[in-house]
């Protein structure tokens, strides 16, 4: 499982003209299922996303993480992270997982996350043409791997 985290000062997610997700100061997690994900990879990563410290102290230090700002999150599925471009130049998706495997990773994630937190988060829809739009604060962007722990 691939996800890319972005500390946001503002995000959305709009579907057909609505805005189905909206929040101020948090993160925006994009989440890229593959098909050899399991519950460890999901518990691996709800824990570390709801405890990365890289939200300021009253230093100006990344020091605090989500939990301790009491911060939002939005959760996006996003296949596309699974893409290898290893070959030519079109994407190939083979480790991404299909629907019937990723639609319960992805929303037992969701649960995962607000157990993590204790409060519930805000999503996309899986498979839906959304609109993402945000503001990233810092900019600061962190790329993590639940298959390459580093």
């Amino acid at each position: 499982m691939k996800v890319v985290i972005q500390r946001v000062s503002q995000a959305s997610v709009t579907i057909d003209d609505k805005i189905v997700a909206d929040i101020q100061k948090g993160l925006l997690v994009l989440v890229g299922i593959e098909t050899t994900d399991q519950h460890e990879d999901i518990n691996w990563l709800t824990s570390k996303i709801a405890n990365l410290r890289i939200f300021d102290d009253e230093n100006h230090v990344m020091n605090l993480s989500l939990r301790e700002v009491d911060g939002e999150i939005i959760i996006i599925s996003q296949f596309t992270l699974q893409a290898s471009t290893k070959k030519g130049n079109r994407p190939s998706y083979l480790k991404a997982a299909k629907p019937e495997l990723s639609i319960p990773i992805y929303e037992n994630f969701i649960v995962h996350m607000e157990l993590e937190l204790g409060k519930k988060v805000q999503t996309g829809q899986f498979g839906a043409d959304m609109k993402v739009s945000l503001l990233n604060d810092g900019p600061v962007t962190i790329v993590i791997d639940s298959k390459n722990k580093e």
